[in-house]
């Protein structure tokens, strides 16, 4: 009697363990579509930026002070700072912009120009916003998240005057493609403008650019959905490096290589929204989104394949692993030195070696436009590295202001700059709070 009661019992408990097993996909959530990809929530809600200073302790012991160095820009992307009477501008190749020593000027005395993803080009001088564009820029269109995006200077501004501009260029009623066009500083207006490069038709996204140390321009092609990153004869998913005039550099890792083309620097990338030059060792930093996880931080090699779409920390948006079987290294590939799994929606990134912010320096920064694929969670991350550039530790930090985080650069005041990817986007100054 007793064992029958046993087995009564183990088989009623084997049914019930079934029935859960079976309704289990039925317990969850039923979560809206648009496609393939589930709708995002409607977030944590967006809160203004004060107008007064916010001092915020942080995990080293650096105590800092956010402050709204200047508002009222329109989503922009990207910032460079223009050099002035007490700021000379580098000290020779092996001083990347933003990277020399701190200089004597007063909080928030820097001028930079900014670029607004609608095609504008705005002049910041001391913290106040000129409130007339820049005159002289091309035809850009404004096309999803893509429009009007980096600017850099050359390294040699001082003596060329010479800004770079990223941009969506219209080549015909409805395509579009990357370009780089070049043009001279004149106090006021950017003149003789021209395109130094234009990719083909098709070829778009986030356009990042930054010059090595040789003086030779990295640019980051977008790479999306489908097989064009491991296309070698396409120029979509690549980061691709020219000279200051647009032009091929004869070492090129591809240049006489049938089926390859010749500007690829690297390929296999995604979504690449950050670039800086390691201040040490001169080597190329690329960051890039990944799908629903798996965003990375790259050193970039020559020649070298970074493996989007055939391998990936992340999963597409519906669910499942991007790489077949959770296959998340394969020959052949490089491997990320850093990576965040959920996503963090990476953006600008650079190096910081000033003395302002002491307990920060050689640390690495990078923009957050949302985390976990939640909006109203974008912030700024801090990853500190050892000497080998193995990753120690990383903090999240201003989560509390939930901005999108689209561009990060250290001034030539050794203070951080941020910008905020918002319809009242603004720049950001962090500073020690004494």
């Amino acid at each position: 009697m007793r064992m029958m009661r046993l087995l009564s019992i183990t088989v009623s408990c084997t049914a019930t363990i079934v029935a859960l097993l079976s309704t289990a996909g039925a317990a969850q959530q039923k979560v809206p579509f648009r496609g393939d990809t589930p709708i995002a929530p409607s977030g944590i809600p967006k809160i203004p930026l004060l107008d007064q200073p916010v001092v915020y302790d942080t995990a080293e012991g650096q105590r800092i002070r956010v402050v709204v160095h200047a508002s009222g820009l329109s989503h922009p992307w990207s910032l460079a700072f223009l050099p002035g009477p007490s700021t000379p501008f580098g000290t020779g190749p092996s001083t990347p912009l933003g990277t020399g020593p701190s200089t004597p000027l007063g909080t928030g005395g820097v001028t930079m120009l900014v670029t607004e993803r609608d095609g504008r080009l705005r002049v910041i001088r001391n913290g106040v916003l000129d409130p007339k564009a820049v005159e002289g820029l091309p035809t850009i269109r404004r096309a999803g998240l893509s429009g009007l995006m980096d600017v850099v200077l050359h390294p040699q501004f001082a003596s060329n005057n010479f800004v770079y501009l990223s941009y969506a260029k219209p080549l015909n009623e409805k395509e579009s493609a990357t370009a780089i066009a070049r043009g001279k500083w004149n106090g006021t207006a950017l003149t003789d403008v021209s395109d130094v490069f234009v990719a083909p038709a098709g070829v778009g996204g986030g356009a990042r650019m930054a010059f090595g140390r040789d003086g030779t321009l990295y640019v980051t092609t977008g790479g999306g959905g489908g097989n064009g990153p491991q296309d070698p004869n396409g120029l979509g998913g690549k980061v691709l490096r020219l000279k200051d005039d647009g032009t091929i550099p004869s070492d090129n890792p591809f240049v006489g290589r049938s089926g390859y083309r010749p500007e690829i620097f690297t390929m296999g990338h995604r979504s690449s929204l950050g670039l800086a030059v390691h201040p040490g060792t001169g080597e190329v930093w690329q960051n890039e989104n990944g799908p629903n996880g798996g965003d990375e931080i790259n050193i970039l090699r020559p020649g070298a394949n970074y493996g989007w779409p055939i391998v990936s920390l992340g999963r597409v948006y519906s669910g499942p692993w991007q790489s077949p079987s959770a296959v998340f290294y394969r020959e052949g590939f490089e491997q990320p030195i850093v990576y965040w799994t959920p996503a963090i929606a990476v953006s600008g990134m650079a190096f910081y070696t000033g003395d302002r912010l002491p307990k920060w320096k050689g640390d690495v920064f990078v923009g957050s436009l949302r985390e976990g694929e939640i909006p109203g969670t974008g912030h700024l991350e801090r990853i500190l590295f050892n000497e080998k550039m193995e990753e120690l530790r990383r903090e999240s930090l201003l989560q509390p202001l939930r901005q999108r985080i689209r561009d990060v650069r250290q001034g030539p005041d050794g203070l951080l700059y941020l910008l905020t990817d918002e319809d009242n986007g603004a720049v950001l100054r962090i500073e020690p709070a004494q």
